[in-house]
């Protein structure tokens, strides 16, 4: 089976080998489990009772552009993962101590990128980042006061940590966590991470405070760097400085139903390269100089969610609003809004759901500024011209053969891609995901 999967490379022949295998495995291991190999034969409850839990797991995503970019393509990109969870207090008996160790492994193309579809956001979420091999977590935690006080140390993913949002979709809109979208080049997201620490405490059973600082290094965003360095555990030279973010959240239950409200900020003392102006306080396009380098960046946010029908984490609606900005002087794109809902257990289906969002991307109008200046100095040798809105959506339904396996397709169609002067793109995809 593990050969199997390995080989896998073609998505049509995953798909296929994958139903196949499940359809072979014993009954004790796939019926109403989670996970693809069962329990081991009761071995992996017997390892977490004793401290130590295994996850591991698979993504890919499909799409096919119909319209939009220069030719019509299909892309296919995935992404593997495997870690460990080490409870040190059942091991140890360090009382409140765990210890986390990820692992991710990327491959393949981006449509994005090879259909050269103008779109400020990736329609395949899974792609990037070097496409190799990641250390993601390597993190120790510690809890004290019953729990109420948490505090971790290690190689952290930002995105994990702060305004973290599931991945239910498959445009990069609504995927993740949006500072990550749209400050990518130091708010880092999975499967990149940096050093970092991060304090958390619950003031009362439903609210919690919690603030990071993390390392900003632009080694870390180098995909070449990445290729040799990124499963390393290393201290690259280099760094500029930390990103410190704060979140305050709220965690009610209305009416039995759960509910995730939060809102929060960040500091980059490490600054960033003026869209605009030079050195001089003159603009780039007229100059030719350096730009000019801001001391900070900055941003906010905020994440809602709310089940509204059914039972606790189980059938029913579920809604979401997620809305971030940050400054327009250094940031290509600078404010992100999206909104959807998700139904879970549709057609008396335990396992399936249909999910559909609405997003928009906004180009920073000072970088537009100078895109248009220098346009006008440069008639023979014009830029494009990122300016306001991209609107994408994305419908799609979730089949899920196996609670283990999902099989997501999903339509994407996107409104004035990276600029309003560009056509529309629409795109047929289909994400699968396996809990092994």
């Amino acid at each position: 089976m593990e050969n199997i999967l390995q080989g896998c490379r073609s998505w049509i022949a995953c798909l296929v080998l994958s139903c196949a295998a499940c359809a072979a495995l014993p009954a004790r291991a796939t019926d109403n489990s989670t996970y693809l190999f069962g329990g081991w034969n009761g071995e992996r409850t017997r390892l977490a009772e004793r401290g130590i839990r295994f996850d591991a797991g698979y993504t890919s995503e499909v799409a096919h552009n119909f319209s939009g970019g220069d030719k019509h393509l299909t892309r296919y990109t995935d992404q593997w993962n495997a870690g460990a969870t080490f409870d040190l207090q059942k091991l140890w008996g360090w009382n409140g101590s765990r210890l986390q160790i990820v692992l991710s492994d990327r491959n393949g193309r981006n449509l994005t990128a090879d259909a050269h579809l103008p779109g400020y956001q990736q329609v395949q979420e899974v792609y990037g980042r070097g496409q190799t091999l990641h250390l993601t977590i390597f993190a120790f935690q510690q809890d004290f006061f019953d729990d109420k006080l948490q505090w971790s140390i290690g190689r952290l993913p930002v995105g994990t940590d702060f305004d973290a949002f599931a991945c239910d979709f498959q445009n990069l809109t609504f995927c993740g966590s949006q500072p990550g979208n749209i400050a990518g080049d130091y708010w880092i997201n999975w499967p990149t991470s940096q050093w970092a620490t991060w304090l958390l405490w619950h003031t009362t059973g439903e609210t919690y405070v919690k603030v990071g600082a993390y390392q900003l290094n632009p080694k870390y965003i180098d995909d070449d760097w990445a290729r040799a360095n990124g499963w390393k555990a290393n201290f690259p030279g280099g760094t500029t400085g930390a990103l410190i973010p704060l979140e305050f959240g709220w965690t009610p239950s209305v009416n039995g139903l759960p509910g995730s409200y939060k809102f929060g900020g960040w500091y980059n003392n490490a600054g960033g390269e003026d869209l605009y102006y030079d050195i001089h306080r003159q603009p780039i396009a007229l100059t030719g100089e350096a730009p000019l380098q801001n001391n900070s960046r900055y941003g906010g946010y905020l994440g809602f969610q709310q089940q509204l029908s059914g039972h606790a984490n189980g059938d029913g609606v579920t809604v979401f609003l997620n809305a971030t900005m940050t400054d327009t002087r250094t940031s290509p794109t600078d404010r992100q809004f999206a909104l959807g809902a998700e139904y879970h257990a549709p057609f008396d289906r335990p396992d399936d759901a249909i999910g559909f969002a609405f997003g928009a991307t906004h180009g920073s109008h000072r970088l537009a500024s100078y895109q248009r200046l220098y346009n006008q100095l440069h008639p023979g040798n014009t830029v494009p011209v990122q300016s306001g809105y991209e609107y994408a959506t994305e419908l799609f339904y979730n089949w899920s053969p196996l609670p283990s396996i999902n099989l997501r397709p999903n339509l994407q169609y996107v409104i004035h891609p990276g600029s309003s002067h560009n056509g529309n793109v629409f795109v047929l995809g289909l994400k699968t995901i396996v809990a092994f």
